[in-house]
């Protein structure tokens, strides 16, 4: 493929490139996928009303979320495991959203170690870029208030809290791939 044109087509491209098991950790959903079909579904019924004789020679899209400014109504949302896709993983997106402009929540496992791709040091390092926190809950409440003050002292400016995974999902693609 010569040129990306649309966001679909990234999705080709990285069944080309990655090893199955990667590529299906990424396109896959837990249980039937229903949640991933229904996001899928929502996105294809939002419309952009097209806007005829209209100067938008000066678009400003910049919003703010919390209190920052951003240069768009766009963030980028936890996204688990990014060093399986890129040897720079998370610092890489992190560099990418400060670039652009707008917020990274970048997703740091950092109780358990075994499965973080990135510190929130080397995610903080990249940059001016504005980072929240994605904290999971856990009982040891010391554990969260140490992991808060890492955060915050790596200059991260909120905290955005996941409250969903008591426990984990079946993936029916990771149980396949074993």
């Amino acid at each position: 493929m010569d040129q990306i044109t649309n966001v679909v087509e990234y999705e080709a491209i990285a069944k080309e490139k990655l090893p199955k098991m990667i590529y299906d950790y990424y396109a896959s959903g837990a249980e039937d996928q229903w949640t991933l079909q229904e996001n899928r579904n929502a996105f294809s019924r939002i419309l952009f009303r097209p806007r005829i004789l209209i100067d938008v020679s000066k678009i400003d899209m910049t919003t703010t979320v919390l209190g920052f400014k951003i240069s768009m109504p766009i963030m980028i949302a936890p996204t688990a495991m990014q060093k399986m896709a890129h040897p720079e993983g998370e610092v890489a997106t992190a560099r990418a959203a400060s670039a652009a402009g707008t917020i990274m929540v970048p997703f740091l496992i950092l109780t358990l170690s075994s499965l973080a791709t990135s510190s929130v040091e080397e995610v903080a390092s990249t940059g001016p870029g504005i980072h929240f926190f994605q904290l999971y809950m856990i009982k040891d409440r010391n554990v969260v208030a140490r992991l808060i003050r890492r955060a915050e002292r790596a200059g991260f400016k909120a905290i955005a809290l996941t409250v969903d995974t008591p426990r984990l999902g079946r993936r029916e693609a990771d149980i396949k791939n074993r």
